[in-house]
């Protein structure tokens, strides 16, 4: 009885962190998975998980039976199973909500499917003090005992962990992640009643998995989320990944959806957004041509505009060096954003770890891999932007994408401040009818005096690409004056998250608009 009781721990613990990491994606489809939403989940997790320590403990006392423990745990299987799909139309109505940014909606909608999890996060809990009530039959070993279930249960959730980020939400996806543990639990749970209770107690819940089973099947053609335009969607270790194609041009979102991180269109090159940006930095030197660019380096390449952009401009002797921490996207780049260029160059990986290993000086470096509310700390800082430095030519610019919010520019002045601290030269510019900044850094001294001379001289050459000329005009006509000198971001010490978390709040109770990339 002993071992099963172990195993029964073992497999609820890793249950327990499965659900937990599951509804990380689960909830991130629609709201993100900023640390404010990471936060709330890993906080509600742990109340639910409290409140079945203490009702555990006490059900253990008024009936101390295995037949009472398995069906805690059958009914606590049975529910993490159908969370998702009771989920479903809540997160629909949370993703139309978004799309508009009805914040009443949204907020709602979060706050709901969070409660959805508070009847089998709770159930769980009250396994571990289940088991040692059942466990204990020599008093002087009580601690020996409670240790063992609490040192299984957690080695559980240590499996738990990486098992559905690292194999099954890519592979199965969010809903069968569910449905998969799930099940798993559900069986341990009645083989644990035939064992202890009579197979006769085991049938009496054998329509459990069988009523999952038929709702998986009948839910495994249905999306995840239904918006306007859209032909594709994907899952990966990183990324609910979604395609829309909308007025001939096709979209990439990814997580909540708020912001297009990559958009192509068989006929247009100019989107008059930030990717078409990064290629025009190197201006900032005086008398600065298209011939001199031979090298770029992408970080966050996402589906290739930046890089379809930089190749129509310069050519295919242009060679551009991408960086992607997400396979997937790569794939979904090359199927519906024509990311097919010989001249690119892909590497999957951490932009940072993978530039630092890089060979290679660049002529451009485009830092395109964060808007808020997810900034990656480490890409900021300092001893980043040191690296980046250490891999620009003598004569290179490094280009970066930045979001704010409206009469908020902390962000934007924190980074310029960093990069300045390496750079001689920062120039900032606020695309127009978005709320993203680039900020521009050169190795040597420049000025816009040399941008205006290389885009008055480069409008006479009609050999080269409109859309670079174009860029420039934009460029120059919406320079910022500067930025406020503030905090040096360190890897030590970056407060992005307090700067992010804060604009973002700020920013939906005033009842802003999406974020765009």
């Amino acid at each position: 009885m002993k071992r099963y009781i172990l195993f029964t721990v073992f497999i609820s613990g890793m249950t327990t962190l499965a659900a937990e990491l599951t509804a990380g994606r689960l909830i991130g489809n629609v709201f993100g998975t900023s640390n404010l939403v990471w936060a709330s989940i890993i906080g509600l997790i742990l109340i639910y998980l409290t409140l079945g320590y203490f009702l555990g403990g006490k059900w253990a006392d008024q009936n101390p039976t295995p037949l009472a423990m398995y069906r805690i745990l059958a009914w606590a299987a049975f529910t993490v199973g159908l969370v998702p799909f009771v989920a479903v139309p809540v997160l629909r109505s949370a993703a139309e909500a978004f799309e508009v940014l009805n914040v009443g909606i949204m907020a709602g909608s979060f706050i709901v499917v969070l409660v959805l999890f508070i009847i089998p996060i709770t159930l769980l809990g009250a396994v571990s003090p289940f088991a040692i009530r059942l466990s204990i039959d020599n008093a002087e070993k009580m601690g020996q005992i409670s240790g063992q279930i609490y040192g299984i249960s957690t080695l559980g959730s240590f499996i738990g962990t990486f098992l559905p980020t690292v194999i099954f939400i890519p592979t199965i996806g969010t809903r069968l992640t569910f449905v998969f543990f799930g099940m798993v639990l559900l069986a341990v749970a009645l083989v644990g009643l035939a064992l202890y209770a009579g197979r006769r107690e085991m049938l009496k819940l054998i329509w459990m998995p069988i009523l999952l089973a038929v709702i998986a099947f009948a839910f495994s053609n249905s999306a995840l989320k239904s918006s306007t335009g859209q032909v594709y969607e994907t899952e990966s270790e990183y990324n609910y990944i979604q395609v829309q194609q909308v007025d001939g041009y096709t979209l990439l979102r990814l997580n909540d959806g708020q912001g297009v991180h990559s958009i192509y269109h068989p006929d247009m090159l100019y989107f008059n957004g930030p990717w078409e940006q990064f290629m025009v930095g190197p201006y900032f030197y005086a008398n600065r041509s298209p011939d001199d660019i031979k090298r770029m380096a992408i970080v966050g390449l996402a589906a290739g505009t930046a890089a379809r952009q930089a190749t129509a401009v310069y050519g295919q002797d242009l060679q551009i060096y991408g960086f992607e921490i997400d396979g997937k996207i790569i794939e979904v780049g090359r199927k519906y954003f024509e990311m097919n260029l010989s001249n690119l160059h892909v590497t999957v990986g951490d932009g940072r770890l993978e530039l630092d290993r890089s060979r290679v000086k660049y002529d451009i470096i485009a830092i395109d891999a964060y808007r808020p509310p997810y900034i990656p700390p480490h890409m900021t800082t300092l001893e980043f932007f040191e690296i980046c430095a250490s891999h620009l030519t003598d004569d290179g610019v490094l280009t970066l994408n930045v979001g704010s919010t409206p009469g908020d520019r902390r962000l934007i002045d924190g980074l310029a401040t960093t990069m300045a601290e390496i750079f001689p030269s920062i120039h900032i510019m606020d695309i127009p009818g978005s709320l993203n900044t680039m900020i521009f850094a050169t190795k040597q001294p420049t000025t816009r005096e040399n941008f205006a001379d290389n885009m008055i001289r480069l409008a006479q050459d009609t050999s080269l690409d409109p859309v670079l000329v174009t860029t420039m005009a934009s460029t120059f006509t919406n320079l910022q004056p500067g930025y406020q000198t503030t905090t040096v971001f360190t890897d030590d010490l970056a407060p992005i998250e307090w700067i992010v978390n804060d604009m973002v709040v700020n920013f939906v109770i005033d009842g802003g608009l999406e974020f765009l990339q």
